[in-house]
């Protein structure tokens, strides 16, 4: 089977081949999220599992740095592609991977040394705190590594390469879980047990592709040498931004649910919002994973003036993202008992509080793709600001209305609904931003602008 260049047309069945590997990928990754929380949950007890929560919407808050190199930088490089300059590409690329890592030392120390401080802030007390300060300090042991791993999930795309990008994601997941068996199944080292798998697989998935893109000197893009360039470090920073918003604004928000899970439902909230955020972590992936895939042709697509494919492409994947949308709020309804059973099966009471969130919170899928295709898309075509603006309504100030005033209307059932109900507003406002822009880049009617 041919390799598929971003330069293609795209069928849907063209389409869909190029981005499932990615989407397989950021699914594969969630998946493996979700063994190390059956693992604490099941063998550490309800403590751990909490804990882990609470700690990490900080964890993911720095490695989501490497995600917006990774966003903001394809964007660039591949636009750079799309203009013919495949050298200047490599140099952009290998700027971006190596500020990266410089950037992620130094995190990591500064993380580690004010993990406990951290975890106080983020609602931990006691043997919460305990547990979220021990599992966060042994994850900044790779928070560089994890912070590469998201960066090259968009590299892989744009060198054409997105099935190495599973891979890559496959192998780290394998390892991360057969060490969660070993070490949390077997041996019983529980929290301690399950942060080392996750350190030990994030290790391999960030720093293989290093020695995987300095070693392919044959791809689009390549590890080489480089000088600094301000300007574009800055512009791909800007670019990816929204998507560094949208991570970071998520990860506040989830601790301010977390504060309000501790207020209405203790810390049985917790962890029933602890094992739908597990859920929606899976197919939100299939959201971001297919954004993740086209974001490169878009980006393609704009360097290389051919309105007609973009306009191709963005037609294809509003009916993709609406099929998947319907499917994934059927499916969530249907797993509501099984999963709660599978992660707090043990707890009657905290069973019977997930099951019904559940119902509740699954209402969400319906809206929440559209938010997720517009913020990219934009970011794809290099508007940073439009996209930041879809991305910042849509997780923080949509979220915090929500979770702040659903709640003291209809108790725990209004956290529940907070998501849902913020999804549906960004969903309206990412529609009217593409139908805003739409002449103007050319991807609604024949008639489009050159305007940048």
């Amino acid at each position: 089977m041919s390799e598929i260049k971003l330069s293609d047309h795209f069928t849907y069945k063209r389409l869909l081949r190029f981005v499932m590997p990615t989407v397989a990928m950021t699914v594969f990754s969630s998946v493996y999220g979700i063994v190390d929380g059956y693992f604490v949950s099941n063998y550490a007890g309800k403590s751990a599992f909490s804990g882990i929560n609470l700690i990490m919407p900080y964890i993911m808050i720095v490695a989501s740095l490497g995600f917006v190199f990774g966003t903001g930088g394809s964007a660039l490089v591949g636009k750079t592609l799309g203009e013919g300059k495949k050298e200047k590409a490599s140099e952009l690329f290998s700027m971006f991977v190596y500020v990266t890592i410089m950037t992620g030392a130094v995190l990591a120390v500064a993380g580690a040394l004010s993990m406990e401080k951290v975890a106080y802030l983020c609602g931990a007390r006691g043997e919460l705190l305990r547990c979220a300060a021990r599992y966060g300090r042994i994850s900044m042991v790779s928070i560089t590594a994890f912070m590469l791993q998201m960066e090259f999930q968009c590299f892989f795309i744009t060198a054409e390469k997105p099935r190495m990008g599973f891979w890559m994601t496959f192998m780290s997941g394998v390892i991360n879980i057969l060490l969660d068996l070993v070490l949390v199944g077997i041996l019983g080292l529980g929290l301690d047990g399950a942060a080392w798998a996750t350190v030990t697989s994030e290790l391999a998935g960030g720093f293989v592709p290093v020695v995987y893109f300095a070693r392919r000197k044959d791809l689009p893009i390549h590890l080489t040498g480089f000088r600094l360039e301000l300007k574009s470090l800055f512009r791909g920073i800007y670019n990816g931004m929204s998507e560094f918003i949208g991570s970071i604004t998520a990860s506040f928000v989830s601790m301010l649910y977390n504060f309000q899970l501790l207020k209405y439902a203790g810390e049985d909230g917790v962890a029933a919002y602890g094992v739908m955020m597990y859920v929606e972590m899976v197919f939100m992936s299939l959201f971001f994973g297919y954004c993740m895939g086209t974001s490169p042709i878009i980006s393609f697509c704009y360097g290389a003036e051919n309105r007609e494919e973009m306009r191709n492409v963005y037609r294809k994947s509003l009916a993709v993202i609406g099929i998947a949308s319907l499917s994934m709020c059927l499916l969530s309804l249907a797993m509501a008992r099984p999963l709660s059973h599978m992660y707090v099966g043990y707890d009657t009471g905290l069973y019977e509080m997930t099951v019904r969130g559940f119902y509740i919170f699954s209402f969400v899928y319906l809206f929440s793709g559209i938010g997720c295709f517009g913020s990219s898309f934009f970011t794809a075509l290099n508007n940073g600001l439009i996209s930041a603006l879809i991305s910042v309504m849509r997780t923080v100030v949509f979220q915090i209305i929500a979770v702040l005033v659903l709640p003291s209307l209809l108790g725990i059932d209004g956290i529940w609904l907070s998501l849902p109900a913020a999804e549906l507003a960004a969903a309206l406002l990412a529609a009217a931003m593409l139908l805003l822009f739409g002449n103007r880049y050319g991807y609604r009617t024949k008639e489009g602008s050159d305007e940048n």
